[in-house]
């Protein structure tokens, strides 16, 4: 047993991570929608297991380095995971696991974009990984810009006049951010000669050039993430989107670019960041909270309130950075705004899930046509509570974890305003849930039919929602990993 566990921990699993889901997004370009769907469960099943291995060393081992063709930095391309990476890796690989299940069976009923949602998908989960590997700035530009192509992709699937605009606004909207992004980036390079995160961290110094950087592309990644007021684009791209789609979307691809913000915040800004800095960006993330589930609270279609309702979620992701600029609270702060991310991931993916399927089932969008849902699809309303209590943040659920850590990096730095906006938004976050439920248990009107669907629809969601609660459940695991490499490694939550 020994020798197995050596040589598994001695595989070149950074490699694996990002070359599988790429060799797959070949395979099912070239050999079409059918066979990329028959290939998409193992090759998915195979790079959660490259992300677990990669998981299990750097638990090990501690942080892992690969040299791309045994060049490092500053001439090469370096790949580093840490506790950080891994998790987001983690994270990435079974909500698209689960998704792919949901999408083989949701596409055999809805033809329109099958052929070219594997390929992108592949395409989209390799680039992610990738990104969260990546050790250098402009690398990471590569990647996110490879990971925005794949998601306008994916939301002009469906084809229609809507989907097309949607997309098109994604595209500008990415686009615009990226521009910020790179003049950052432009700006770093001419300034130190390198575009190492490690080595940038080491050398920037305040000042109006370190100032500028950050403002440009602090904003540049914010409009990517749909922080408020930037949230334009998301919920027409999210909500329009054919649903396996929007799963991807709200949980996996909005964490990219979050990622980046901790990254360098974290590792190459902090010696220049300033508390009022930090300050706004909490007070967007409370405006995206009280904003976003506002408007949440006032759609009439289903899908569109899960729309919004990631508006409102990605708020409490940005309350982790006036929170950590206060050293009482900075820890939890930390872990609570990660572990937010991760928590919002697995209960957003299967809310669009089951939403979809009830949607399927039902034949419309609206609300109010949701009547008779809790008799027949009992299973997907289920999953739809479940993923909501970790939304409100009630226990046993990984949004409790994440908010409670949330609430005390709060309480210790002194700063109870933003214990009032959390407490706010899971307010308001029960209402727009609890309507959607209140319409799902009236009984069915007189005459109405449902379509049958195949319980893998049903099944895929109820798995991601319990994920959510696992999170609660088992949280020693996720945060014993966030603590290696992290910016706050050997510390307790």
């Amino acid at each position: 047993m020994s020798t197995v566990l050596s040589a598994l921990l001695a595989v070149n699993w950074i490699s694996w991570v990002i070359g599988l889901p790429l060799t797959y997004t070949i395979a099912a370009f070239l050999s079409g929608a059918r066979a990329g769907r028959m290939l998409a469960l193992p090759a998915l099943v195979l790079s959660l297991l490259a992300a677990v291995g990669l998981s299990a060393r750097v638990l090990a081992q501690g942080p892992q380095r690969h040299m791309v063709g045994g060049w490092g930095a500053p001439l090469g391309i370096e790949l580093y995971a840490d506790g950080l990476a891994c998790l987001m890796l983690l994270m990435t690989a079974a909500i698209g696991l689960f998704t792919g299940w949901y999408a083989r069976h949701y596409f055999a009923r809805q033809d329109t974009g099958a052929t070219y949602f594997w390929p992108l998908t592949g395409f989209l989960l390799g680039a992610m990984n990738a990104l969260y590997l990546s050790a250098d700035v402009f690398n990471l530009y590569v990647t996110l810009e490879l990971l925005g192509l794949a998601a306008v992709g994916l939301v002009a699937l469906t084809g229609g006049a809507a989907a097309l605009a949607a997309a098109l606004r994604y595209l500008l909207a990415a686009l615009a951010g990226s521009l910020m992004y790179l003049l950052g980036v432009a700006l770093l390079y001419g300034a130190h000669g390198t575009l190492a995160l490690a080595e940038l961290g080491a050398r920037l110094v305040p000042g109006p050039l370190a100032w500028t950087v950050i403002a440009l592309m602090t904003l540049g990644l914010a409009l990517k993430t749909a922080l408020f007021p930037l949230h334009f684009w998301l919920p027409p791209a999210h909500g329009g989107a054919a649903t396996p789609v929007s799963a991807l979307l709200s949980a996996l691809v909005i964490k990219a670019s979050f990622y980046l913000l901790l990254r360098l915040w974290f590792e190459v800004f902090a010696p220049a960041v300033t508390i009022p800095a930090a300050q706004l960006l909490g007070v967007l993330g409370a405006g995206a909270i009280l904003w976003g589930s506002w408007l949440a609270l006032c759609q009439q279609k289903v899908k569109m309130i899960v729309a919004y309702s990631t508006v409102a979620q990605i708020g409490y992701l940005f309350l982790l950075f006036p929170l950590a600029a206060y050293a009482p609270g900075v820890e939890s702060a930390w872990y609570g705004g990660v572990y937010q991310a991760v928590s919002h991931a697995f209960a957003k993916a299967a809310m669009f899930l089951a939403v979809g399927s009830m949607v399927l089932a039902a034949g419309r969008e609206d609300i109010d046509q949701l009547d008779g849902i809790s008799a027949r699809l009992p299973l997907s309303l289920f999953s739809f509570a479940l993923a909501g209590i970790s939304l409100m943040g009630l226990p046993p659920s990984g949004g409790f974890i994440a908010k409670w850590l949330l609430l005390k990096a709060a309480l210790a730095g002194g700063q109870w305003w933003w214990v009032v906006v959390m407490i706010l938004g899971g307010l308001l976050t029960a209402a727009y849930l609890f309507r959607v439920l209140r319409h799902a248990f009236l009984p069915a009107r007189r005459g109405k039919r449902f379509r049958a669907l195949p319980p893998a629809l049903e099944l895929s969601a109820f798995g991601l929602a319990l994920g959510s609660l696992a999170l609660g459940l088992w949280a020693s695991g996720p945060l014993a990993l966030l603590r290696v490499g992290a910016p706050f490694a050997g510390a307790s939550p």
